[in-house]
């Protein structure tokens, strides 16, 4: 009779992880070689025989759908509670947004999901095989693949917000300039939508980047009004947003455009100096961390050493 230990259990799932594997492999290998001839004549004949339906119509032996069928509900109730817990669907559809991700919120819910699976790997190897681990409690043990996995999943959630943050931030500094650049556009005798393509063209950074988007839906049939409030609400940036919303006003109430736009590059131009002052003090706050707990130690380490070692030697 065979005993079922940790490492019998552990050799039996390794098999049969490898065996789907290539099962998936060998199901996904194209096959070489021409077709046969029964291949190619049977998508003409197809509605007179039986037979040539049936060879058009061959089922496969790939555990991949079967897979599928058995796995979604569980993954889609695993997206919902991912949803619940670390955001709904639309702070990561802003926040994709935000970093110019072309990726849906599924995908990246799914993706979200792949990096907790691996991270309760990770765990579950260590909590088997560490053998620092092994001096630990059972439910220590079966607790940190559970905390692996929570981690990944919010280290991926942080991942995007950290991108996000860093490509509002681009635009906040983008934003005094391409304001300037479109109240000189406007000021020369432009329009609107000429001031935006000439900006998209001249800039290269991520706020042209979102105006070359508004003029390109406009060239599809997009009203100005629609596309920009597009980008207001997709970016959600506030000092962008504030601009966008006294441009629109203007275009509704036909008011000049080169004053509206000159008076919220100023605004942004303080806010952009205000931002400035904010972060030189905390990095002022910050390098009093190294300065307090290494170099001020070492400096009093070098200043009293000599002298307790003199004191030392004399007593």
């Amino acid at each position: 009779m065979v005993r079922v230990n940790a490492p019998t259990t552990l050799a039996i799932a390794v098999g049969a992880l490898l065996g789907l594997g290539l099962w998936l492999l060998v199901a996904a290998t194209p096959r070489i070689g021409r077709p046969r001839l029964m291949e190619r004549v049977a998508p003409s004949i197809a509605d007179i025989s039986e037979a040539a339906r049936e060879s058009m119509f061959q089922r496969r032996s790939d555990p991949a759908p079967v897979i599928g069928l058995l796995v979604l509900p569980a993954v889609r109730r695993l997206r919902e509670v991912l949803g619940q817990v670390l955001g709904g669907d639309a702070t990561i559809a802003r926040r994709l947004r935000q970093a110019r991700s072309s990726t849906s919120v599924d995908r990246w819910r799914s993706e979200q999901l792949a990096a907790a699976g691996v991270a309760f790997a990770v765990g579950s190897a260590l909590a088997v095989f560490a053998p620092s681990f092994h001096a630990l409690p059972t439910v220590v043990r079966f607790t940190v693949p559970v905390l692996a996995a929570a981690l990944g999943a919010m280290a991926f959630d942080w991942w995007l917000q950290r991108k996000a943050q860093r490509r509002m931030a681009r635009i906040s500094a983008e934003l005094p300039t391409v304001l300037e650049f479109l109240t000189l556009s406007l000021t020369a005798g432009e329009g609107i939508l000429e001031a935006i393509r000439r900006v998209a063209r001249a800039g290269s950074g991520e706020l042209a980047a979102e105006f070359a988007q508004v003029a390109a839906a406009v060239s599809t049939g997009v009203p100005l009004a629609t596309a920009l409030t597009e980008l207001r609400d997709g970016l959600a940036h506030p000092a962008l947003s504030r601009a966008l919303d006294q441009v629109l006003g203007a275009l509704e109430r036909g008011a000049p455009l080169a004053a509206v736009l000159s008076a919220q590059a100023g605004d942004a131009r303080e806010e952009s100096k205000r931002t400035i002052i904010e972060l030189a003090g905390r990095k002022e706050i910050a390098m009093l961390v190294p300065l307090i707990f290494l170099i001020l130690p070492v400096t009093v380490a070098f200043a009293l050493f000599p002298g307790y070692l003199v004191l030392k030697a004399g007593f």
